[in-house]
Formats: C-alpha cells, sequence, structure tokens
C-alpha cells in the first residue's frame, strides 16, 4: 500500500505519520511506501519498516498535485490548509490554499486514473462549514451554512468530494473535525487556538491569555482522536458511509469555564491563576459564529470514537507531550 499524505508537516500530519510507521499497516494491510508532501519538507520519521519520501511542494500550484499523484497511491490524506484566523485576514491565500489546491488534487486524481484506479481519499473538513443560528445539537441533517471564509471553503470542497466520487473518480471520505485540543507546540493563527493554550501554557507555567468570555461553549477532540479519525476514514467501506460522504466526527461540548474546571482539578489553582483575560473582539465575534454541540450518531455508528471528559482531553496532552508529567 503506497500512502500519500498532503500537509504533513503539520501537527496532525506529524502525528498520523508518527502512527503509521508505527503500525507498518493501514487497515491490515503492509504499508510499502509513504510520501510526506508540506511547503516545507516535512521531517523524517525513525525506524521504518518501509521506504520514505519527503518533499516540499505547494498545493495551491497548477502542477503540484498532478506529480504527487503519478505514483498511484492508494490512500491520500489531504490534510492542507490555512486555518480560521488566517483565512479570514487573508482572503485571497484563504482560498487559493484551502480551495484552489483542493480542486487542483481532486483533477489530478481524476486525469491520472481510470477504471483500474480510485484512490480513498481522506479530506480533512471543519465544523467551521455550520454557520448560526443552531439548533441546540447539530444532528446529520442541518444545512451547511457557514459563516467564515474558511468554513465556506471547506465546505465548498465537501461539495467537490462528492460530487468526484459520485463520479467515479475517487473514493472520498470527508471528516469534520473539532477543534482540536490541546494542540501541542507554539499558538498559531487559528482564531480556536486560545482553547489549547489556555491550558498548554498553564501547564508548563507559562501565562495563557483568555481573548473570551467563559461561557463560550465549543466542540472538542484530542489530538490522538484526530488520527484516530483518519485512520478509520481512510479504511472504512464507502458504501456503508452513502452518498453523504462527509461526516461530523464525535467530539466533546464544553464551556471555557469548564475547560479551566478539569485544568484545576488536574493542576491545581497555581495553574488557573495563570490565565490572563483579555478581550479580543474580533477573535469573539469569529467564534460566535461557530457551533456549538453536535449529535454525532451517524459517525458514532460508522465506529468513530472521541473523548467523553475534558479531563480525559487534558490527560492526553500531558501522557503524550509532557512524558506524563505537569
Amino acid at each position: 500500500m503506497r500512502i500519500l499524505i498532503i500537509g504533513a508537516a503539520g501537527m496532525v500530519g506529524r502525528k498520523l505519520t508518527e502512527r503509521l510507521v508505527k503500525d507498518g499497516t493501514l487497515g491490515g494491510a503492509q504499508i510499502s511506501h509513504l510520501h510526506l508532501v508540506d511547503v516545507i519538507a516535512p521531517e523524517r520519521p525513525s525506524m521504518a519498516a518501509f521506504p520514505i519520501e519527503m518533499e516540499p511542494a505547494d498545493l495551491s500550484q497548477p502542477t503540484a498535485a498532478g506529480h504527487l499523484v503519478a505514483p498511484k497511491p492508494d490512500v491520500i490524506f489531504h490534510l492542507a490548509a490555512i486555518v480560521s484566523g488566517e483565512a479570514e485576514a487573508e482572503f485571497e491565500k484563504g482560498y487559493r490554499i484551502n480551495l484552489d489546491g483542493t480542486r487542483y488534487l481532486l483533477e489530478a486524481i481524476r486525469r491520472t486514473g481510470g477504471p483500474e484506479y480510485k484512490p480513498r481519499l481522506v479530506f480533512t473538513s471543519s465544523i467551521a462549514v455550520f454557520g448560526s443560528p443552531f439548533p441546540e445539537a447539530i444532528g446529520d441533517e442541518f444545512l451547511s451554512a457557514p459563516l467564515t471564509s474558511y468554513g465556506t471553503q471547506k465546505a465548498i470542497g465537501e461539495l467537490l468530494l462528492a460530487d468526484y466520487t459520485r463520479k467515479g473518480f475517487v473514493d472520498g471520505i470527508g471528516i469534520r473535525l473539532p477543534t482540536i485540543c490541546v494542540r501541542p507546540g507554539k499558538p498559531n493563527k487559528a482564531a480556536s487556538g486560545f482553547f489549547s493554550n489556555i491550558i498548554r501554557e498553564p501547564l508548563a507555567g507559562q501565562e495563557a491569555v483568555l481573548p473570551v468570555s467563559e461561557d463560550v461553549r465549543h466542540w472538542h477532540a484530542s489530538p490522538r482522536a484526530a488520527v484516530g479519525f483518519l485512520l478509520h476514514a481512510a479504511t472504512i467501506a464507502g458504501e456503508t458511509v452513502g452518498p453523504r460522504r462527509t461526516l461530523s466526527m464525535p467530539g466533546l461540548s464544553v464551556t471555557v469555564g469548564e475547560q479551566i474546571a478539569a485544568l484545576r482539578a488536574i493542576a491545581g489553582e497555581k495553574a488557573v491563576k495563570l490565565i490572563r483575560r483579555e478581550e479580543d473582539p474580533t477573535i469573539a465575534r469569529i467564534v460566535a459564529g461557530w457551533p456549538r454541540n453536535f449529535d454525532t450518531r451517524r459517525a458514532l455508528a460508522l465506529g468513530f470514537k472521541a473523548e467523553s471528559t475534558f479531563e480525559e482531553i487534558v490527560r492526553i496532552h500531558i501522557e503524550d507531550e509532557m512524558g506524563g508529567k505537569i
């Protein structure tokens, strides 16, 4: 099995790579080749039992996708995108990377293919495809009406994925990821970054800024769960998914106050005091247009799994990123 990961240098891409290298298989098939691609060359994992190729490439360039698809990978993970806040601030860049790059990839697969080549394409979408007003919990039948440029770009990607799959050019599965929390590393330009910052930095003894009120509610899953979503999406039988090829992933609906309570329960009041309240109207406006809770019975019935408490999410961060110690 040949696997291509586009966006492999990002946090989720790195963790997906680590898991594939560790397992050596995907869906019971031995991995024969792993191709890691991003705008900067991804780091080479150690101790892999199969060849790994690393390459810098910009998917938003018209010729890049054709080159990447030419070896006919069996599974393609499309993780490449710029994040929500950046896509909102830089309109042309957002559409070039998040939309044009996806369209170029689908077209490259179509032109490379034929009856004998129809790879599984796993596309990472987002809960930002939904816009307010929301029901108490967003179900599988709720309309996609985004209120941000990022959400619009992802929603168009979902439609393209479904149409190219319907036409038989690709076997696509889209997964709408919750906000991934707690993200390791440094803060990025995502409007949702503070959800991780207010946990990650205090656990490391550093100050974090909270730009919204504690009653803000949001939908979360851990990086470990995100990798599980991707692996399951790569191997699930397409006929069980049906014509609606993108699913909202399971997660956990909590308020910022409940996040802080989980931090307090695990790390104490000293960590909580490192959170500094500093309102940011732009971030508050963006977040106010995001969904807060989901009914993901379709994904759950298909075998996707996530955490059940925010304390579990915090402990996963401590285990995976801090060696098990605060």
